[in-house]
């Protein structure tokens, strides 16, 4: 099962915003933010730190946490 890698569409939701305008804003096609949207694709670094900057949010906000995926392994002796 594939995990989301990012959270566009979590943030353009509680900053009330849209993909259309986001695609507007940063001058992408609004197919190319959808899959972003939908995590079929990943924008680059450049345009993640540039989408952080319209949409006025850390970086880091736009990226789910790898440390959810750490798996324990209790080593039994």
């Amino acid at each position: 099962m594939a995990k989301d890698i990012n959270r566009i569409k979590v943030v353009l939701a509680e900053k009330k915003r849209t993909g259309k305008w986001l695609a507007e804003t940063i001058g992408k096609d609004p197919a190319t933010v959808s899959k972003w949207c939908t995590n079929s694709a990943q924008p680059g670094l450049e345009t993640l730190l540039e989408i952080a900057h319209v949409l006025e949010v850390d970086v880091k906000e736009l990226i789910n946490s790898s440390k959810d995926d750490v798996m324990y392994i209790q080593v039994v002796k």
